[in-house]
């Protein structure tokens, strides 16, 4: 579990011919964060197979084992002996979360009901991220928080002697803010109730239940979701767990075959749990050519093989309900709305201002940078395609040390017209180690070039 190299490493994506082959991609980040968080709180042994081995998903791990929990791997699998819940050990050191966002906050919900001290830091892309929404319902159960820099790593927490269990109705569609409330009340007396106007991925109430917990979920008048926690029981490991493939991984070899002629290409074992398909959704009603097969289930999630093939996009307008169930997944759709007929208005997006870093801003600054028309707004962003990609390309992006922005710009230069290049690839390997070799195995052309 060591960190990534430091040095910066320009790629370039140069058009080449079409995308061809049968892939699977890495387990599913969110899970995999999940699967050794509740591995590491259970008591016994989970068997974890098909995680995702992304520098962030280690970071998690790594903060776990700081903690008591034991995890190794062994023949290509992770097992994970837990400590029970509310057995946590205070960390004799600093929980290190280098660039993952889901590790740090989950983290911080899970640990924030103890009555210890726990020092958080990142590195300078998720010390500039905003951790306020997680840590403002954890005070409300009692957590302390010294910070230097507003709710920013680098920042300590302590927890209460007992924590409060509240009922918080969450402000934002956030799974991650969702997710934390219910961790901290874990080890909370009595019931925590989370509100969610706005359906979020279910994967924490999904896992939770399968480590035994005690939950209870229920729809109001309204629509709300409310998910009931009581606090302070048993979890139980659950053997062996399998991690599905991650759908926002997925959407990078996806996209590229939709908008490079020629294009056929199998993509096996992708999760498809609806609240985490808004982008295949959206893809279809521009006309993607994406058949969903051989559905089945793999560790308690639907999972479905995808064959997608090269196709005539046209331009749609994504409503703002959708952008919890493809969040991750705006910059890639931005660059299959650049090679579609007209134009497409991407709603909902300002959940993107606070990711690893302005996503929004940073996909206009792409966009702009290869020739690329559209126009952000405040929480929108409307992209008018180029069907054939003529004249598209030729920039040099900023990732701002974010993966996703890196891989959705590679995707672009694997089908305009002139190559793109991204000022650094070190952090695709947070989430998707495996992707060169990967979209170079389906006959992608990617270049590494001399860094200035």
């Amino acid at each position: 579990m060591q960190p990534i190299d430091q040095a910066f490493r320009p790629l370039a994506a140069v058009r080449a011919g079409a995308l061809t082959g049968r892939v699977r991609v890495p387990g599913d980040k969110s899970i995999s964060h999940r699967a050794f968080l509740f591995g590491g709180l259970a008591a016994g042994t989970t068997r974890i197979e098909g995680l995702l081995e992304g520098e962030d998903v280690l970071a998690t791990g790594r903060a776990m084992s700081a903690m008591g929990a034991r995890i190794e791997k062994k023949d290509g699998v992770w097992i994970v002996d837990g400590v029970g819940n509310g057995a946590l050990l205070e960390p004799a050191d600093v929980l290190d979360f280098g660039n993952a966002g889901t590790g740090a906050r989950l983290t911080m919900g899970l640990v924030g009901a103890y009555d210890f001290s726990a020092t958080f830091v990142g590195d300078a892309s998720l010390s500039r991220r905003p951790m306020g929404r997680v840590l403002d319902p954890l005070r409300l159960m009692g957590l302390q928080v010294v910070s230097r820099s507003g709710d920013r790593l680098p920042l300590s927490i302590h927890g209460p002697r007992v924590a409060a269990p509240i009922t918080y109705r969450v402000p934002m569609a956030s799974a991650q803010v969702k997710s934390a409330v219910l961790l901290a009340g874990l080890n909370a007396p009595g019931v925590t109730t989370v509100i969610e106007p706005v359906p979020t991925r279910d994967h924490t109430e999904r896992m939770l239940a399968g480590f035994g917990a005690s939950l209870e979920t229920t729809i109001d008048a309204d629509g709300a979701r409310h998910i009931a926690l009581q606090g302070q029981g048993s979890l139980r490991a659950v053997g062996e767990l399998t991690v599905p493939g991650d759908p926002s991984s997925a959407a990078f070899p996806l996209v590229a075959a939709l908008i490079v002629p020629g294009s056929d290409i199998v993509i096996e074992n992708v999760l498809m749990n609806p609240t985490r398909t808004g982008l295949i959704e959206t893809l279809l009603e521009m006309g993607a050519l994406i058949e969903i097969a051989n559905r089945r289930q793999e560790g308690g999630e639907d999972v479905a093989d995808l064959h997608v093939r090269h196709s005539q996009l046209k331009g749609v307008t994504v409503p703002p309900e959708r952008a919890p169930s493809m969040i991750d997944e705006y910059p890639v759709l931005a660059i299959a709305a650049a090679f579609a007929d007209g134009t497409t208005l991407m709603q909902g997006l300002e959940e993107l201002r606070v990711k690893e870093s302005d996503r929004l801003s940073a996909v206009a600054k792409g966009l702009e940078a290869n020739g690329i028309r559209h126009e952000e707004g405040r929480d929108t962003l409307s992209v008018t395609g180029m069907p054939d990609g003529k004249g598209l390309g030729g920039g040099r992006v900023d990732t701002h040390l974010d993966h996703r922005i890196a891989m959705s710009f590679l995707v672009l230069g694997m089908a305009s017209e002139k190559p793109v290049s991204i000022d650094d690839a070190r952090m695709i390997a947070t989430s998707f180690p495996k992707f060169e070799p990967m979209m170079a195995g389906l006959g992608a052309n990617l270049e590494t070039i001399a860094a200035k």
